[in-house]
């Protein structure tokens, strides 16, 4: 079975083909992403009406491109990414979806967009037991109990304002370092010293980890914190070591993550923490969730970096999943969702 799958959430527009035998096995036969990121580089972070055109001009060649890569005429089933993300950008694509479906007279699957980040784990070898995923990008910073993909996942904790990685590109705009920020300061904070500025954890004093905000994250506080050490040193005439600075506020998010990471395995019994996200390509994130695993006996697994920015082959996963447990399509009328939750089914009927 050949299963096409639109991701239009935020400023990739993907389309993946997968191929789904009896067995459950998957084998991608395309995937192809085309990024706005360009266009969003001077205004500093995404700008919704920005992506939702840019979707529109790259949908119908990224298509044609996937087709002629996976040597596909017309697949067996067409999925979208219908929720969460940003409102105009979903339309594009599961408007698209469904066209597509009607014209070919294939079914349909509405699926959602964080099932597919976990999905992805099933192409990269052994099928996903019972884990903590960690999903971290420029939208995103939650932990997930995943029981199984394509099963309805429980909200451990998430961000209660900046995602982790739109405190990357906040922070890099303050050093004038462009956008998007996150590998300028993973590379920057390589030559410079993490030690040297003691930024704080947000939510990880020993009264957060007790109570309601024990997996939740906080970065607008680091961001503010680093803002303040900028100022008070140009007003004190002191040089800014910019490598130190992204050192030191890339070890604050990172130590931050890793550890309430561990600690949602610790708690749920979960044996396997899945990275997925933007920022799982950082390599002290990488690095600090792995040292923390191994000291706890958790096996860490990240996807290689493509299939962890967003991409189409993620919605076909999850959808391949699905359909073979015995899932049936979506309806043609089913709606977008831009603050879709993560505890609903990951096929959306209605």
């Amino acid at each position: 079975m050949i299963i096409l799958g639109i991701e239009t959430s935020c400023d990739e527009t993907g389309v993946g083909i997968i191929e789904l035998d009896a067995a459950g096995n998957m084998t991608i036969l395309a995937d192809v992403v085309a990024s706005s990121m360009e266009q969003h580089a001077r205004f500093g972070g995404v700008v919704p009406e920005i992506a939702s055109r840019a979707h529109l001009e790259s949908l119908q060649p990224v298509m044609q491109e996937a087709l002629a890569k996976a040597n596909v005429t017309v697949p067996d089933a067409v999925a979208a990414t219908v929720g969460p993300g940003l409102a105009g950008a979903l339309l594009v694509g599961a408007s698209a979806a469904k066209a597509y479906a009607a014209a070919w007279d294939v079914p349909f699957y509405g699926v959602n967009h964080l099932g597919g980040h976990v999905a992805v784990a099933n192409l990269e070898g052994e099928t996903l037991p019972h884990s903590v995923a960690l999903l971290v990008s420029g939208g995103h910073t939650q932990l997930l109990e995943v029981q199984a993909v394509g099963k309805p996942m429980k909200e451990l904790g998430a961000t209660l304002d900046d995602a982790a990685g739109e405190a990357y590109d906040k922070v890099a705009r303050l050093l004038g370092l462009g956008y998007p920020g996150g590998p300028v300061i993973d590379k920057l904070a390589k030559t410079g010293d993490k030690a040297a500025i003691n930024f704080p954890r947000g939510l990880s004093k020993a009264e957060d980890l007790r109570g309601k905000h024990r997996h939740d994250f906080s970065f607008s506080g680091l961001k503010t914190a680093v803002a303040r050490y900028v100022e008070q040193a140009e007003r004190d005439g002191r040089v800014i070591s910019i490598p130190d600075v992204c050192a030191s506020f890339q070890e604050a998010v990172c130590d931050v993550l890793s550890a309430k990471a561990i600690r949602a395995c610790q708690d749920t019994g979960a044996k396997v923490l899945l990275l997925g996200g933007g920022v799982a390509a950082n390599s002290r994130l990488r690095e600090l969730c792995q040292r923390r695993c191994t000291s706890a006996g958790i096996e860490l697994r990240v996807p290689r970096f493509s299939l962890c920015t967003d991409n189409g082959v993620m919605i076909a996963a999850v959808t391949a999943q699905l359909i073979h447990e015995g899932a049936g399509p979506s309806s043609l009328s089913v709606g977008t969702d831009s603050s879709l939750e993560v505890e609903i089914p990951q096929l959306i009927n209605g």
